[in-house]
């Protein structure tokens, strides 16, 4: 007898934001080479790697709602993805509003 799959759970207090200058973004295209083309939240579009440290653990697709770190030099065109979200931790920041910036 096949043991019935339970629904994935998450705890919601255990969501990471955004912090300092970090921003929501949307992944809109790949352009290789861990390179993404990413709308961010605060209306720009930067094109932002995976940063070597994480490249082995953070997988990146075309819809990803993630945090992006702009880079200090060239911050309105360049940033660092640290972060991808969950389809449930993004249905949650949908519902509490913090993703209302992005067009999804």
């Amino acid at each position: 007898m096949k043991k019935k799959k339970e629904p994935e759970t998450f705890d919601h207090s255990k969501i990471k934001l955004p912090q300092g200058k970090q921003v929501f973004g949307i992944v809109l295209s790949e352009l290789g080479g861990a390179r993404m083309l990413v709308y961010c939240s605060d209306d720009k579009e930067r094109v932002c790697r995976v940063p070597g440290r994480l490249r082995t653990f953070l997988w990146v697709k075309e819809g990803d709602i993630v945090i992006v770190e702009p880079w200090d030099i060239q911050s309105d065109e360049r940033g660092d993805i640290v972060w991808r979200y969950k389809p449930l931790e993004v249905n949650w920041l949908k519902e509490k509003g913090y993703l209302k910036n992005l067009p999804i």
